[in-house]
């Protein structure tokens, strides 16, 4: 069973992840972050996939390079 999405826009996930918020942009334009809505200027993205993604650039991993392939490795390491 999929879990829901948790929604979370660039400026939380920067907050929650200790990085600038430009950083985080780039990370979720250049790396395909899973993008749950967009109304108006504002854009709300998956904090499960953006921590992800997070997680590998901290470690200096390769980042998969799909929103499903980071699923499989977040699932895998809670399964750990």
């Amino acid at each position: 069973m999929q879990e829901k999405p948790e929604r979370i826009t660039i400026a939380d996930a920067a907050r929650r992840l200790g990085k600038p918020e430009p950083t985080v942009r780039v990370w979720a334009s250049r790396h395909h972050a899973r993008l749950i809505v967009k109304l108006g200027k504002t854009a709300w993205y998956d904090w499960r996939d953006l921590s992800v993604i997070g997680r590998c650039l901290h470690l200096g991993e390769r980042v998969p390079a799909t929103p499903e392939e980071r699923d499989e490795l977040r699932a895998s390491l809670l399964a750990a």
